[in-house]
């Protein structure tokens, strides 16, 4: 059945059309029903449910709590209990764990008033709040299109179609996807969000900013022995096992009921193809200060997603006729302090605030200026400033210097208002930062042993990821011959290895090695989209539901 032979679409009309039920999105229907109880607010939401695609360390910084919900520490139902109690930063060598002194940290270091939990839990709550008011939230339904009007402004969303089999054709279970017509639309997709990539190429937002850097996060929930959990104690570090050249760094956060997140992240402009994240992460579980957390306990949850780590200067215009961007699917995160969530919810709120206006000027599908003049001036324009040279320092010196030196410039900014180093470049997008394979050797990581350290397919278990297999692959190869000239001769197929899922593999058969794709183990993280060295994965949306069932990350 082609386009022009499958029925049309249904469409409902909506004051405000929101994609994605992560902090931003949900910050900004919420704020949108503060301002003005009568707007009509949809948020539509890929996850099955909201919260069962959201994961992040995560200690938050409540400063977007508190100007959304002020009142939320006396909220019973809301799950932000823990808050930090014990701050520690450590150097990570093979044997040992070097302890650094707090007074060296720049006081925006500092997560004493920050709360430990389960941001996919916040979400949850976040939504009740947000239902409370009136809004309408649709989980299990993907974003698939954006719509534009005659004038080329964006006039919303449409849902993708269901009940599509492998081979393209609709099924006896095929259902239209749905229009959402808004006089305005929000994007708050989290990183590289399939949708927001298109409005940035069509757009051309991102002609004045640097290239977008991401990393990925992998994480860990453990229930661990009470003798050794220690509440309210939170662990960063860098060093081992990474080496000095590629940047990344671990986290262990003590919380709730005996329960610990462990995570590590790498950035994604490593220079090894044969580096996989996933087993530097399991290898870092047993390290000699780390193994004794996790001897005896249980393991109850694993995920990866990817992280923006570009900062204020790869910032994208946030603004288009009918739309804007916001949290990460535009890149808010405060790489240093590994958070995010206090910017996502500013400018989800910051944006609500001037749509609002805006509507009540009776304006529609024009563009909101006013939100991209504000974003630099306001407090997540000030938090990402601070901070902006800290990954190009460590990403062009390296992990000792680099640190040393966005160390020191943070206390310069800090302190004086200026920086030494100006405002660093990005030198080159992530996926133009390998190597071809022969400038390296293979890495013999070890195996897992099944109770710290495991293998790629029982940690999807845990995710609770389910695709419906008889769908299209979700994860598009533009040219399959370069795949394997390139991909795999050059770089030695590092999709195998920077895959944190066991998605992609590189079947030997024979003088032709075929490239499969197990597209059902795909966590969403899109890693892909960023590392493949020609550029030549995309990722877009399956069917809505699919994807993890994260239950608390």
């Amino acid at each position: 059945m082609s386009t022009e032979e499958l029925p049309p679409r249904e469409s409902m009309e909506f004051d405000v059309v929101i994609v994605g039920a992560g902090p931003s999105g949900l910050a900004a229907a919420i704020r949108l029903k503060q301002l003005n109880a009568d707007l009509n607010v949809v948020v539509v939401e890929k996850g099955s449910e909201v919260g069962a695609h959201i994961l992040s360390g995560a200690v938050i910084d409540p400063a977007g709590l508190d100007k959304l919900i002020p009142d939320w520490r006396e909220d019973s139902d809301c799950p932000l209990k823990t808050q930090v109690k014990d701050d520690r930063f450590y150097w990570m060598t093979g044997g040992g764990a070097i302890k650094l002194p707090n007074f060296i940290m720049p006081p925006l270091m500092d997560n004493h008033h920050c709360y430990i939990g389960s941001l996919g839990n916040v979400c949850r709550w976040l939504a009740r709040k947000a239902e409370a008011l009136g809004v309408e939230i649709y989980p299990g339904f993907a974003a698939a299109e954006v719509l534009y009007d005659e004038q080329g402004a964006v006039k919303g969303i449409a849902t993708g179609d269901m009940g599509i089999g492998r081979d393209g054709k609709p099924k006896d279970s095929f259902t239209r996807g749905m229009e959402l017509l808004g006089k305005y639309t929000l994007f708050a997709e989290g990183a590289r969000g399939s949708l927001t990539k298109q409005l940035i190429a069509k757009f051309a937002l991102d002609s004045k900013s640097e290239p977008p850097k991401f990393g990925i996060g992998l994480k860990e929930v453990w229930q661990i022995d009470p003798a050794k959990h220690q509440k309210g104690m939170i662990q960063h570090s860098f060093g081992w096992p990474l080496d000095l050249k590629t940047g990344g760094g671990s986290f262990l956060y003590h919380y709730d009921d005996n329960l610990v997140a462990v995570g590590f992240v790498v950035h994604l402009n490593y220079d090894d193809p044969y580096l996989s994240p996933f087993d530097e992460f399991q290898r870092f579980k047993t390290h000699p200060s780390i193994r004794g957390t996790f001897e005896g306990a249980k393991r109850l949850a694993y995920g990866a997603r990817a992280i923006t780590e570009g900062g204020y200067q790869s910032v994208p215009k946030l603004s288009f006729p009918g739309g804007a961007l916001i949290g990460c699917a535009a890149g808010f995160v405060n790489v240093p302090r590994i958070k995010g969530v206090h910017n996502a919810m500013g400018t989800g709120m910051l944006a609500a605030e001037h749509v609002a206006a805006a509507l009540a000027a009776d304006r529609a599908n024009d563009e909101i200026v006013d939100y991209e003049n504000a974003w630099r001036s306001s407090s997540v324009g000030k938090d990402l400033f601070l901070v902006r040279n800290v990954k190009p320092l460590w990403s062009k010196f390296g992990t000792v210097l680099g640190v040393a030196l966005g160390g020191f410039d943070m206390w310069c900014n800090t302190l004086f208002g200026a920086s030494l180093f100006g405002t660093q470049s990005h030198a080159k997008p992530d996926r133009a930062t390998l190597d071809p394979a022969k400038s390296h050797a293979p890495k013999n990581y070890p195996k897992p042993d099944g109770k710290i350290s495991f293998d790629k397919l029982s940690s999807v278990f845990l995710s609770n990821t389910n695709h419906e297999e008889d769908q299209p692959v979700h994860l598009k190869v533009a040219d399959m011959n370069l795949q394997k000239t390139s991909e795999h001769e050059v770089f030695a197929g590092p999709s195998n290895r920077y895959c944190p899922a066991g998605v992609y593999e590189w079947v030997e058969e024979g003088a032709s090695p075929r490239y499969q794709i197990n597209a059902q183990n795909c966590v969403h993280c899109k890693t892909c989209d960023v590392k493949d060295p020609n550029g030549n994965i995309t990722w877009v949306p399956p069917e809505g539901g699919g994807g993890p069932n994260y239950e608390a990350m």
